[in-house]
């Protein structure tokens, strides 16, 4: 009993005597953090202070908070927005004819570019005051999802001055003088713009471009003033072949001290009119067969005024906190629009064709080995979509959260990449070969583009939704290393002092906590919901702990080499990520009315995220360099054993099912999906053979039951089928008279294009 006595006594005077407690506890500990501390460069640093968190934070926490995530408000398109959509956007879709755009022309015809100027396609994200449409991220994902369904080249041309580039910098940091002349000009179409950050020497390592500018003197307009004399040479950047503006990045020196004492100024962001003195637009690239404009641009000697510097002289050297900032939230909108255009059309087009295709006389969306693709589409393409609304809900709320758009950018891109080879097993033959009525070829040859642009997905998964995570979604990492690095070493001791107390309760709540969930199967845990996803709430809070816990013990055990360990990291945020996913899922689900249609693509979604969830620990817990605090913590978390499931065989066919039925559950899930009226269109084709055939199911019912008792040949089709039919009486006059032009329609359905000789050859698929 003494001893007991005796240890409260030791603890209560270590925590609750300052003096005491930092001599033996916290001085001790502060030295072994800021040993362990991962370096930074300046570039990290400034990423990593860029943008904000949101509910990534909540997960990372280990307690999210699902009544204040439900309470958050789906963006709602403004009046101007939805008629914009419902008139101009529709207008536009009609007009493009994506095989002679990228097979033919090679570009944009004169009429869409005009069209896309006169109407302010490039001013969505340009204020109202300055001519521009002033629109919402949602409106903005929605408008280039929509486009990038008829045509990727399109949707690109669009989205890239809506991006990151010259109207969203001028907009966050130009000056007035700078608004005001350039913003109408952007908006109404006169200047198009681009920018170039990439070079031959700086892909993801933007920080390390050698592009220069020496500030010096020069003349300009006749006069002598001090300026910048610039040396680029950059590549891959979209819309320089046509660009008459041009956003530049480059690195600033002032060795003659004209501007101040600092010699490196460092990454800076400038705006040139490509014809100025010296600027060359250079040859232009072809990504992967796609029109849209993407080439070079170099400069030698090119002399510039200082007022060039987007945001003034104020601005130089702040330009990669600008870039960073302004990606962080661009990067949850372009690219994974264009993923969530691939879900919607894989999903609707593969539905139709796979009750339209019939192999040994039915459709091929009855046998297991298609379902299973299939679900893998629906379900996946749920995901996209619910990621894509979460992540524009936090834009519309004014975030900025880096990592949440690093996740939407990586996961969204490869999840487009999924469905699209999915889409491409079920379509087989009809998806290959390209023509006017191929909506797949062009959509599956541009998949790398997203892949490899913003952040290269290598790049981002292994350090940057983790690295940053780990940071800027901990409740006290980030403050703990911004007192590590105080230069006033009491002071820094002090912060860290208030932080460790709350680190370790933190840390010993989030053990006992996931121990606790683990034995109990986390049956214990809340729910906001009931009915059929509240276990599934309770498995996430389950996880997020495990999250928190697993986290902590990594980052003390290894330090700073946990940054470099990137297989390792990546796990981690592969669990985050998952954890986010699922969140959209659920968000969605609730958000939508929990429709009970939903209800199958809502299980396989959580199923597979779980699922991932789970092999993201066990990889890391058998790859944890200490096999000892490997396996204590996999005790701790999992101490019954991993057992998430992939999603069932029944769950897939569910999908599946639901994918070949006409109706409000298949136009909710694929409403971003253009189409046209027309037997001849790109996607109308299969749409309208798809829907007539849903209508004559009956009938197609009783030729199967006419052939399996040998009233009707079993190879027939077209008009052959429809005499036949009406020969064995098995149909009516109307009903023959109605079958024939289903019958046509499934025919050009199943059918792919075909040229005459030559026309390949000399690329002259028009006249």
């Amino acid at each position: 009993m003494e001893i007991i006595i005796l240890l409260v006594v030791v603890v209560v005077l270590l925590v609750a005597v300052p003096d005491i407690r930092r001599s033996l506890i916290t001085r001790p500990a502060f030295a072994f953090f800021k040993r362990v501390l991962p370096p930074l460069s300046p570039t990290e640093r400034e990423a990593m202070q860029a943008g904000d968190t949101w509910w990534d934070a909540d997960l990372f926490s280990g307690r999210p908070d699902w009544h204040k995530f439900h309470q958050t408000k789906a963006p709602q398109f403004t009046e101007a927005e939805q008629a914009f959509i419902d008139n101009q956007l529709e207008t536009l879709l009609a007009m493009l004819d994506d095989f002679r755009i990228v097979q033919q022309d090679s570009d944009l015809p004169k009429k869409v570019w005009d069209y896309i100027r006169k109407e302010k396609f490039f001013a969505m994200i340009i204020g109202k005051e300055f001519g521009g449409l002033d629109f919402s991220p949602a409106a903005n994902s929605h408008i280039v999802s929509r486009i990038a369904t008829r045509s990727i080249s399109a949707a690109v041309s669009v989205m890239v001055p809506n991006s990151l580039g010259p109207g969203e910098l001028l907009t966050h940091y130009g000056t007035d003088e700078q608004k005001n002349y350039w913003l109408p000009r952007l908006a109404d179409g006169t200047d198009i713009p681009c920018f170039a950050l990439t070079g031959p020497e700086a892909g993801s390592d933007a920080g390390a471009i050698p592009d220069t500018g020496i500030i010096c003197k020069g003349e300009f307009e006749g006069k002598e003033v001090v300026g910048i004399r610039l040396n680029w040479s950059k590549r891959y950047i979209t819309l320089a072949p046509v660009a008459t503006v041009l956003g530049l990045a480059f690195k600033l020196y002032d060795p003659d001290g004209l501007i101040g004492e600092q010699k490196d100024i460092g990454i800076t962001c400038a705006l040139i009119p490509t014809n100025h003195p010296g600027v060359e637009t250079g040859e232009r690239h072809l990504p992967l067969n796609q029109a849209f404009m993407n080439g070079t641009t170099y400069g030698k000697d090119v002399f510039i005024p200082l007022d060039w510097i987007i945001g003034g002289k104020d601005y130089a050297g702040k330009g990669w906190r600008m870039l960073m900032e302004c990606l962080s939230a661009g990067r949850g909108i372009s690219l994974p629009a264009l993923a969530a255009a691939t879900g919607h059309v894989t999903e609707r087009m593969t539905g139709a064709y796979a009750y339209v295709r019939q192999q040994f006389g039915m459709p091929i969306g009855l046998f297991e080995g298609v379902q299973a693709a299939m679900g893998k589409i629906g379900g996946t393409n749920y995901t996209l979509e619910s990621m894509r609304r979460l992540t524009v809900t936090a834009l519309c709320e004014g975030k900025s959260p880096s990592v949440i758009t690093a996740m939407t950018k990586y996961h969204m891109t490869e999840m487009g990449r999924q469905v699209m080879e999915a889409a491409m097993d079920v379509h087989a033959g009809k998806g290959i070969q390209l023509g006017p009525r191929n909506y797949l070829g062009h959509g599956y040859m541009a998949t790398p583009v997203s892949i490899t642009v913003e952040g290269a997905n290598i790049l981002t998964r292994n350090l940057m939704i983790f690295g940053q995570g780990a940071t800027r979604c901990h409740p006290y990492v980030l403050a703990e290393m911004e007192a590590a690095s105080n230069p006033n070493e009491d002071e820094g001791l002090q912060q860290f002092d208030s932080l460790l107390l709350k680190h370790i309760g933190f840390a010993a709540g989030n053990f006992f906590g996931s121990l606790f969930m683990g034995l109990t199967g986390a049956r214990f845990n809340a729910s906001p919901m009931s009915g059929p996803t509240a276990r599934y709430y309770q498995q996430l809070t389950r996880m997020s702990r495990a999250l928190a816990l697993t986290a902590d013990i990594a980052m003390l055990v290894m330090g700073g080499d946990l940054k470099r360990r990137e297989m390792l990291s990546a796990r981690l945020g592969d669990v985050l990520s998952h954890l986010y996913m699922a969140s959209a899922v659920l968000k969605r689900y609730e958000d939508d009315g929990r429709q009970s249609g939903d209800l199958p693509f809502v299980e396989y979604a959580l199923e597979h995220h779980l699922y991932e969830i789970g092999q993201a620990f066990k990889g890391f817990f058998a790859n944890f360099p200490s096999r000892i605090v490997a396996w204590k913590l996999r005790l701790a978390i999992f101490p019954l054993g991993i057992h998430y499931n992939k999603p069932s065989d029944a769950n897939l066919q569910a999908v599946a099912k639901s994918m070949m039925e006409p109706g409000v559950t298949r136009d909710r899930h694929t409403f971003l999906c253009f189409w046209k009226d027309d037997a001849n269109d790109m996607t109308g084709h299969m749409e309208l053979a798809f829907l007539a055939m849903r209508e004559h199911a009956d009938v197609y019912k009783r030729i199967r039951k006419a052939v399996k008792h040998g009233d009707i040949a079993e190879d027939l089709s077209g008009d052959e089928l429809v005499k036949a039919a009406r020969k064995a009486e098995v149909i009516t006059a109307d009903e023959a008279k109605s079958l024939k032009k289903t019958e046509q329609l499934r025919m050009a359905a199943i059918g792919v294009d075909q040229f005459a000789p030559g026309v390949i050859e000399q690329r002259k698929f028009y006249s």
